[in-house]
């Protein structure tokens, strides 16, 4: 069983390394056509140092940083060939590909950064972290309940933008001698003011029902995905009905780490396949593209694992269950909505049908999501996030400003670099 993991990795490495070359081959190309970023015109940066699995986490604020750009113009920083790539590709907001140190101070030569938004705790963070003069703000990829969410590095930032209330009494109940009044800032969930996108079939009397699982997680405690256990079973359910339509969106790491789960997935594609043959009006959906909104607002009814797609569907306010982890050992916060949510054992999994059906009616149980959306994200209405969020940002280019002026005859002092860092991802 090792030497065959071993194997699987070694192979995995060489192909990763191949693709890298080429991407870098392509990217060196496609950099050297268009016409160079506009000097001193960017004044905030957005911070990736993952590769393509990670994408989801930049997509998801795509469309909220191209409505801020319009104010202040907006720069992706992308540490990686192919993840730079893509975005170049599919991006509302230019990017620029700083593999090494020297290319990010470049740009921060060039331009006029005054803040960094950061979506995620990649290691590599600290290479641009080191910058002072400038904030860094923790914007993460998403809102939810998992232990992810309460990690000490919050500190590490001088601000970060969380989503409501919840988020606020969630750290701090772990975040010890911290200034949340000045350090966290509440914008709510700007992505929801652009949950649209084109719908893959035609609507009909048919229930849609979204299934958007998480991966396996890389550790015991954080094993909330539910394919492989349950999954295959109530996709099976809903397939057979007739009366359900099933958009299925795995998480892009699904597998990664457990060849089971992956298999797991991969049975579940299948099935889909077999039940869209046997009756092409079903028009059951496989979702793996890079826009998520759509699906959040289209679907009558949502399984979501423990992960930010449970927040991201109490965003839009509409009924969704909650899968339990099979395991007992996983770590669980129920102090907010997973102590009140619509819980799915992997036992009762081949009942979804039922269970659907019963979230699907009853006033109680919208008004009791209805009082946790405006706990975790405040007011709702279309709009305001946004406002909020550029509120915020607002407030931070006064602050830059205020202490730009108090800092004014210090003269220059060059940023610390180390040249030994200077490796790609």
């Amino acid at each position: 069983m090792g030497l065959t993991r071993d194997a699987r990795l070694a192979v995995t490495m060489v192909k990763s390394a191949l693709s890298n070359r080429r991407a870098q081959k392509t990217l060196r190309r496609r950099l050297a056509a268009q016409a160079p970023l506009e000097p001193h015109r960017f004044v905030v940066a957005v911070y990736f140092a993952d590769g393509v699995v990670n994408m989801y986490q930049l997509r998801q604020w795509y469309k909220p940083l191209a409505e801020l750009s319009k104010t202040w113009p907006v720069l992706i920083l992308s540490r990686a060939s192919e993840a730079a790539l893509t975005i170049l590709d599919e991006s509302p907001i230019p990017v620029a590909y700083v593999r090494q140190v020297s290319d990010l101070e470049q740009v921060i030569a060039e331009q006029d950064i005054r803040i960094v938004f950061y979506v995620n705790q990649n290691a590599k963070n600290f290479q641009m972290m080191r910058y002072g003069r400038r904030w860094h703000v923790f914007i993460n990829h998403g809102e939810s309940d998992k232990v992810y969410m309460t990690t000490n590095q919050f500190k590490a930032y001088d601000y970060s933008f969380v989503a409501g209330d919840a988020a606020l009494s969630r750290l701090n109940k772990v975040l010890w001698d911290f200034d949340f009044d000045k350090r966290a800032i509440a914008i709510g969930r700007p992505q929801a003011d652009f949950y649209s996108g084109r719908l893959p079939y035609t609507p009909d009397e048919r229930q849609v029902v979204l299934y958007a699982p998480t991966w396996e997680g890389d550790r015991a405690a954080a094993a909330y995905g539910s394919i492989a256990s349950h999954g295959v079973e109530l996709v099976r359910a809903l397939l057979t009905t007739r009366r359900h339509r099933l958009v299925y969106r795995p998480h892009p790491r699904s597998g990664v780490v457990d060849h089971a789960y992956g298999a797991a997935n991969r049975e579940i594609l299948h099935m889909i396949g077999l039940a869209n043959a046997a009756d092409p009006s079903a028009h059951h959906f496989c979702d793996t593209g890079a826009e998520l909104g759509w699906q959040l607002a289209a679907a009558d009814v949502a399984i979501v694992d423990i992960s930010a797609m449970v927040y991201d569907r109490l965003a839009a306010g509409k009924p969704l269950i909650v899968t339990r982890p099979a395991d007992s050992g996983v770590q669980i916060d129920t102090g907010g909505y997973l102590s009140d949510c619509e819980w799915l054992k992997a036992e009762d999994a081949a009942n979804i049908v039922s269970i659907v059906d019963d979230v699907s009616h009853g006033d109680e149980g919208r008004r009791r999501l209805a009082r946790w959306v405006r706990y975790y994200f405040g007011d709702t209405t279309p709009g305001v996030a946004t406002a909020r969020f550029h509120t915020a940002v607002q407030h931070l280019m006064d602050e830059w400003e205020h202490n730009a002026a108090l800092h004014a005859a210090d003269g220059e002092v060059d940023d610390y670099h180390d040249r030994s860092e200077e490796d790609e991802l």
